[in-house]
C-alpha cells in the first residue's frame, strides 16, 4: 500500500503579500516622571509627562530648567527599584539611567518586572563634576629603580610628582609630567612603609620599619633635618594637619605606629607637640580631619577620636569585632589636595593657599558634614556621624549610622569619592564593593579580580575608579554599568599600591616596577 503524502503548502505570492496591512508602529508608552534632589529627597520642580524613550541628555537639560541654573550642570540618574533591594538578593539597590527610562527600567531584562509604564518614576539626580578626567587606557612609562617590592605610592597634590616606598629601605620622588626618576630619598634602615604629601607640595613625609619619620624636599631631594624619633616600633601611617587649620608656617604631621601610640611632631620644629596613648594594641591608621579631629583606628578594635588642639581623648567608637585597618574621611581629598582644583591655579602666598583651602573645604561640608568610615578584619565596615563638638542634638556620636555587611573576607582598604558621594571598599574576597556615601547603602559589587584586591583610588571627577589587585591587573571600573572599563595589565606579580589625582595612576608592587 503506498503512503499518501500531504499536498504541497502553497506559498503566498509577492503580490498577495503586498495586498496585506502594515503591522502597526510600536507605541512609545508615556511615563510621569518627578526628579529628586539626591542630597536631601527634595522635590526638583513638579512631576512632568515624557515619553519613555526621552534621552538622558534631554532629562539632563530638562533638570538645569527646573532648577534655573544659570551654569549647567552634568547630572547622573538613577531608580530605587519597587519592591525595596531587600527582598532578592538578585534586585539591584540602584538602577542607573545611561540611555533612557525605556532601555534601562522598562525593557532592561536584569530589572524586567521591577518597574511598569504605570509607575511615577522618582529619578533620583546627582550633580557631577564640571570638568571630566581623560579616560586611563595605556601603560606610558615602566620605570625601574627600587631593589625590593614597592610597598606604598602616593601621588603630590597637584599631580606633578610621585613618591614610591620600597622595601630596600629607599623611596623615590618621580616626575610624573616627564615620567623619569626625579630623586632618590637615602637614609631609613629599614622598608619604607607609608608615604604622605603635604598639601602645600612643599614637603614629602616617609615612616620605616625603623621606626623612623623622616621629612624631605621635593625640590632638591634633601632630607629637611634630623629623622623624628621617639616610636619604639615601625611607623604604620601617616597624616599631615589640614591645611586651613595650621596655626604654625608649616602643618603639623601625625605618625602612627606599631607601638600603640601615636605621635604628632611640628615639622617646621622637628618638636614633638604631644603623644595620643590609650589604644592596647598596633594603631594601623590616622586620619587628620578637617574639624580639627584626629582618628585612630587600632588592631584593639576601637577608633579613638581625639582633640587635634591639645591631643585630649574625645570619645572611642567600639563596634568592630577585630582589627580596624582602615579609615577614611569624606573630606580625604579636598585635604589632601588642599587649594589645588581643576583649575590649575596657583596660589600666591601661604595666606591665599591657606584661605583657598579652607572655601573648598566649606564648599565640600555645605552638602555634607565630614564623616568617617572605618573598615575591618570582621569583614565589615562602620559608617559614623560627624565626630566634631558641635554636633545636632539628635546625633549620637557613638552610635553608627550604618553597618555595610558583605564582604566575605578581611576589607584591605576603604575610600570615599572626591566628591563624598560614593564608598569604595576593597577586600580579601577578590571583590570591590560600592556603597552610597551618605547613607551606606549598598549599591553594587564589582567583580573581575581573581585574587585579594589591596587597593583603590578615585579619580579627580568621581567618574573613574581604579583598584590594585594580588592578580597582578589593575582594572578601572565603570560606575554606569558597574563593569570593567579597562583592564591595566603589565605588571609582572602582586600589585601592592595605587594612586591617581590628576589624569594618569601610578602603581608599584612586588615587580620592583613603577607603571604610570
Amino acid at each position: 500500500m503506498t503512503t499518501l503524502l500531504p499536498p504541497p503548502k502553497r506559498l503566498k505570492s509577492a503580490y498577495s503579500q503586498s495586498l496585506l496591512p502594515p503591522p502597526a508602529p510600536k507605541q512609545t508608552p508615556t511615563v510621569v516622571i518627578q526628579f529628586r534632589n539626591f542630597s536631601d529627597g527634595s522635590d526638583l520642580g513638579p512631576s512632568v509627562n515624557l515619553p519613555a524613550d526621552t534621552s538622558r541628555e534631554a532629562l539632563q537639560l530638562l533638570v538645569n530648567r527646573l532648577t534655573r541654573t544659570e551654569d549647567p550642570l552634568p547630572y547622573s540618574f538613577h531608580l530605587v527599584p519597587r519592591p525595596p533591594a531587600t527582598s532578592s538578593s538578585s534586585t539591584p539597590a540602584r538602577v542607573p539611567i545611561n540611555t533612557s527610562i525605556l532601555e534601562d527600567a522598562l525593557e532592561a531584562p536584569t530589572v524586567k518586572g521591577l518597574f511598569s509604564s504605570e509607575d511615577v518614576f522618582e529619578i533620583w539626580c546627582e550633580p557631577q563634576a564640571v570638568f571630566r578626567v581623560r579616560p586611563v587606557g595605556r601603560c606610558s612609562a615602566t620605570l625601574s629603580g627600587h631593589a625590593s617590592p614597592i610597598l606604598c605610592c602616593a601621588q603630590s597634590p597637584t599631580g606633578k610628582w610621585a613618591v614610591t616606598g620600597s622595601g630596600d629601605a629607599t623611596a623615590r620622588i618621580w616626575d610624573m609630567e616627564t615620567e623619569l626618576p626625579k630623586w632618590t630619598l637615602l637614609g631609613h634602615k629599614g622598608w619604607v612603609l607609608c608615604v604622605e604629601w603635604d598639601a602645600r607640595e612643599k614637603m614629602l613625609a616617609t615612616g620605616g620599619h625603623d621606626g623612623q619619620v623622616r621629612l624631605w624636599s621635593p625640590l632638591t631631594g634633601q632630607a629637611l633635618g634630623q629623622p623624628l624619633l621617639g616610636h619604639t616600633k615601625w611607623i604604620t601611617s601617616l597624616s599631615f594637619e589640614p591645611l586651613h587649620l595650621s596655626r604654625h608656617s608649616t602643618q603639623l604631621l601625625a605618625s602612627a605606629s606599631k607601638d600603640g601610640t601615636v605621635r604628632v611632631w611640628n615639622t617646621s620644629t622637628r618638636k614633638l607637640e604631644f603623644v595620643l596613648t590609650g589604644h592596647a594594641a598596633s594603631v594601623n591608621v590616622v586620619r587628620w580631619g578637617g574639624e580639627g579631629v584626629i582618628y585612630t583606628g587600632s588592631s584593639d578594635r576601637t577608633v579613638k577620636v581625639w582633640s587635634g588642639q591639645d591631643g585630649k581623648l574625645i570619645r572611642t567608637l567600639s563596634e568592630h569585632a577585630h582589627w580596624v585597618n582602615t579609615m577614611a574621611l569624606s573630606t580625604d581629598y579636598v585635604l589632601r589636595t588642599g587649594p589645588f582644583d581643576h583649575t590649575g591655579k596657583m596660589p600666591k602666598d601661604d595666606e591665599e593657599a591657606k584661605s583657598l583651602a579652607l572655601e573648598r573645604y566649606q564648599t565640600l561640608i555645605s552638602t555634607q558634614p565630614e564623616t568617617l568610615i572605618t573598615g575591618s578584619d570582621d569583614h565589615t565596615l562602620f559608617l559614623w556621624p560627624p565626630q566634631s563638638s558641635t554636633l545636632p542634638s539628635n546625633v549620637t556620636p557613638k552610635k553608627p549610622l550604618a553597618r555595610l555587611t558583605g564582604h566575605q573576607k578581611q576589607v584591605n582598604h576603604v575610600v570615599f569619592s572626591p566628591d563624598g558621594r560614593w564608598i569604595a571598599s576593597a577586600g580579601f574576597d577578590n571583590s570591590v564593593k560600592l556603597w552610597e556615601g551618605r547613607t551606606g547603602k549598598f549599591v553594587s559589587s564589582l567583580r573581575g579580580h581573581v585574587a585579594a584586591v589591596y587597593r583603590v583610588a578615585w579619580s579627580a571627577d568621581s567618574r573613574m575608579l581604579v583598584s590594585a589587585s594580588k592578580d597582578s591587573t589593575l582594572k578601572i571600573w565603570d560606575l554606569k554599568t558597574y563593569k570593567i572599563r579597562q583592564d591595566l595589565s603589565g605588571h609582572t606579580d602582586e600589585v601592592y599600591c595605587v594612586d591617581f589625582v590628576s589624569d594618569k595612576v601610578v602603581s608599584g608592587g612586588r615587580d620592583k616596577t613603577v607603571k604610570m
